[in-house]
């Protein structure tokens, strides 16, 4: 990889605020990159989650801790207007609760201290095309899940000797296979969401005659978990139910499962809510790194503008550390000088 290029490009993310092309990046260095250059870096290889280890794996080293936590999380980002393919097609999206045309991206993030670098990623590509009986439309599947997208990079965080403790996720990843594979195969922990009908038992003997109970009919204690066997898991877990008040007053529950039976209420909460910080790097991803305004129409071009993206969220984290200065007053900042150096060029012309 040519590592000077990768760093024009990054910073040409960052410092973008419309369409970042190869013609726009080789004209804002004034021709000394060319177009072609720009193209073939983009298209002449696959760049993968092993080389956004390799580029972040110094700093990673530097700040890694032994209460650290991997966060893991999904984002799609719409690309209405691109042409279909394996990697730009319809996804579910939870948040909408319908279908819309994009990518989706599966993010590892690491977070220790005050810090958080993205570790490990997958796109989830479709590129069985089949016709859905009911509907008569061509639809796509991909040929692995997400679930087991995510057991793949914990195995690969746990060959690259990552110091963490914790595993925490959203309830969409709180499945069975996921949760064993943590604490039996890997040894480590994990908090998880969970959803209001998963079914646990309340003893051994509960679950050896097959009496599992919704969890929110359990009857809770703000300040005491509750210890039980999800169904499908042979070992004991704690359960919080974590009451919150949302923006609009209204209330919200959350259901927590957590492997470690040694925490109290207060730190499985605290630990939970590092995450959050997969949420911030998303709106970090989305925007301040350009990762939807590249025209780009082939797979690869396309997969490898995201890597460029990733790369440039975790350059500006890095940045945030040493600068002391957050993402968006660091891109406001940088906005108010393109918008000086325009005004100064317009008065110069007037001038002339």
């Amino acid at each position: 990889m040519d590592k000077n290029l990768l760093d024009l490009y990054s910073d040409y993310l960052l410092s973008s605020f419309g369409a970042t092309t190869a013609t726009g990046l080789s004209a804002l260095l004034d021709g000394q990159v060319s177009h072609d250059q720009v193209t073939r870096f983009l298209s002449q290889t696959d760049y993968t989650s092993k080389d956004l280890w390799h580029l972040v794996k110094p700093v990673v080293r530097s700040m890694e801790r032994e209460d650290g936590v991997l966060i893991f999380d999904d984002t799609i980002q719409e690309k209405p207007h691109t042409d279909e393919n394996e990697l730009i097609c319809w996804h579910f999206d939870h948040s909408k609760n319908r279908s819309v045309k994009g990518l989706n991206l599966l993010n590892c993030l690491y977070h220790a201290g005050d810090v958080s670098v993205p570790v490990a990623y997958e796109l989830v590509r479709k590129p069985i095309a089949f016709c859905d009986l009911q509907s008569g439309q061509v639809k796509r599947k991909s040929t692995v899940t997400k679930n087991e997208m995510l057991r793949q990079m914990l195995r690969v965080c746990q060959q690259n000797r990552l110091l963490y403790r914790y595993v925490l996720a959203d309830s969409w990843f709180s499945a069975k296979e996921n949760l064993t594979f943590i604490h039996q195969d890997l040894k480590k922990h994990f908090i998880v969401a969970l959803k209001s009908n998963r079914t646990v038992a309340l003893s051994k003997e509960d679950k050896a005659q097959g009496r599992f109970v919704r969890i929110d009919t359990l009857s809770w204690s703000d300040a005491t978990p509750v210890q039980a066997w999800i169904k499908g898991l042979n070992f004991p877990v704690l359960l919080h139910r974590q009451v919150f008040t949302n923006k609009d007053d209204s209330t919200g529950i959350l259901y927590l499962a957590c492997s470690d039976l040694d925490l109290h209420v207060d730190a499985i909460e605290t630990i939970y809510q590092k995450r959050w910080k997969v949420e911030v790097f998303h709106k970090t991803l989305k925007s301040h790194t350009a990762l939807a305004k590249s025209p780009t129409r082939r797979v690869r071009t396309q997969s490898n503008h995201v890597f460029m993206a990733l790369y440039a969220a975790f350059s500006l984290e890095w940045l945030r550390i040493k600068q002391r200065i957050k993402p968006f007053a660091l891109r406001s900042k940088l906005y108010l000088k393109a918008i000086q150096q325009a005004f100064q060029e317009l008065q110069r012309l007037k001038a002339a």
